[in-house]
């Protein structure tokens, strides 16, 4: 090999080297330090999230039903009296609004249409392909069972929900993600015979 030869070898070399070391100080710099997981007891955290009235997420799902299935942004937010859900992107154009006020349920559909209770759960059950249950979604969202209902927990090694049983519905939690002083749900599966609705949470707002 000739010298010119050699010396353009370790200039690549160096070059690489100085690469993947930028890279590696790149990324400890944009490191963000995580708090430690919660250690309260079980018995205490359940039921002041249980008795959480307000809270706003976004992010996405994945719902499939037998053969069926799509994806969806999604927006939740909870306040008194009731669930406000925006799905954006099934269904056509536009978005569909599902809101529950004290169980008086209300859809208006990305076409503009405006439906209210026996014909807004059939619309769900036609285009979701099942109605979901909106009264215990909003604790299984913050990784809590829904105290009106009988339920089989089980934790993890950090006090918070790793599965839940509860009205015929399985609901896994697979990642959690730190909010203020509190642990929320970031991954969950939810599951019920031929459904599934996969949930990732982008980001959480308690007020």
């Amino acid at each position: 090999m000739s010298s010119h030869a050699a010396s353009a070898t370790r200039l690549r070399r160096i070059c690489a080297a100085f690469g993947a070391l930028t890279a590696l100080v790149l990324s400890a710099c944009q490191t963000v330090p995580v708090p430690p997981a919660p250690t309260t007891a079980w018995n205490v955290r359940r039921p002041l999230l249980q008795g959480l009235s307000r809270f706003e997420l976004t992010g996405r799902v994945a719902v499939a039903v037998g053969q069926q299935g799509f994806n969806a942004d999604i927006r939740w937010r909870q306040s008194m009296p009731g669930t406000r859900m925006t799905l954006s992107g099934p269904f056509g154009a536009g978005a569909t609004q599902v809101s529950d006020l004290g169980g008086a349920l209300s859809v208006i559909t990305s076409r503009g249409q405006h439906l209210g209770n026996a014909a807004a759960h059939t619309v769900l059950e036609r285009q979701l392909g099942f109605d979901p249950p909106l009264g215990s979604l909003r604790y299984w969202i913050l990784g809590v069972p829904d105290p009106s209902l009988p339920a089989t927990v089980t934790l993890d090694g950090s006090q918070r929900l790793a599965r839940l049983k509860q009205a015929g519905w399985s609901i896994d939690y697979r990642a959690y993600t730190p909010v203020g002083a509190e642990w929320l749900p970031r991954l969950l599966t939810v599951r019920r015979a031929a459904v599934r609705l996969r949930m990732v949470v982008d980001a959480w707002h308690l007020q």
